[in-house]
């Protein structure tokens, strides 16, 4: 998974959006203790950031040194290149040892994740009682009417070079397999609905397409899907020669839950 983000990683930091803050207020709402935190698959470093304003140290681990390289440096995250798998004595020693993390959180990765070993891993290092997981993710990008529908075609068009796990996200992690309880105020683990903005003008938004696993595969497999024709239907979309900035609403979906004693 690591390698589809590899080559356009500064692509990736540019126009991603960052997590609106009452997102992470939500979260550290339902974690009694704010202690440590572990953010899986951080990539860029974009929640651990702000997870480092709420929690006294945040642990945030990628595959990818890539995206690594791009994270802010703050004196309280610790980055750690990890491996695909970890074992229980590696994840102990080089990540928390058993029973000490207040919070693990993955933001749009945990598709990507084998859930079953990625599960029993994060629940020997929550806190038990109480120790909550939080994972989100954010899908297709909202503009106007006339852009989206341009959108809507392209990403139609961009369907068979997805990855299968790519189908959780569509579904807003609504059928994702969630074996934790509601934490305390909730009836159910979500998904809790968010929204991240981020103003761009078309160049921005374009990069934020070129920026896709599923656009690397198709330049991959000698497809370019970003046509001649497709940017002309987005900038006549997008108006004022594609120089109009445009606020870029991305909807979020939080799923959380506390480990089970």
């Amino acid at each position: 998974m690591a390698n589809l983000f590899c080559k356009q990683a500064q692509n990736y930091v540019e126009t991603r959006p960052s997590y609106p803050d009452d997102l992470f207020r939500f979260i550290a709402s339902k974690t009694p203790q704010h202690d440590l935190a572990w953010d899986v698959g951080t990539g860029s470093g974009q929640a651990a950031v702000s997870l480092a304003r709420i929690y006294k140290r945040v642990v945030a681990t990628d595959t990818s040194h890539e995206q690594l390289s791009f994270a802010p440096r703050l004196p309280n995250i610790e980055y750690r290149h990890t491996p695909l798998t970890l074992s229980p004595t590696d994840l102990h020693q080089h990540v928390a040892p058993p029973s000490t993390v207040d919070l693990v959180s993955v933001a749009q990765a945990l598709h990507w994740f084998d859930l079953p070993t990625f599960y029993d891993g994060i629940n020997s290092v929550l806190v038990k009682p109480g120790g909550v997981l939080a994972v989100w993710c954010y899908t297709e990008p909202q503009v106007d009417p006339a852009v989206d529908t341009v959108f809507w075609r392209l990403y139609t068009e961009s369907g068979r070079f997805w990855a299968a796990a790519r189908q959780m996200v569509d579904d807003e992690y609504r059928s994702l397999l969630f074996p934790y309880d509601p934490v305390d105020g909730e009836e159910g683990t979500g998904p809790f609905e968010f929204a991240a903005e981020r103003a761009m003008d078309m160049g921005k938004y374009l990069t934020y397409i070129r920026s896709w696993s599923a656009y690397q595969t198709a330049k991959e497999s000698g497809v370019e899907l970003l046509t001649d024709g497709m940017l002309s239907d987005l900038e006549k979309a997008w108006g004022g020669d594609g120089k109009a900035v445009k606020v870029v609403r991305f909807p979020i979906f939080l799923r959380i839950g506390k480990v089970r004693s």
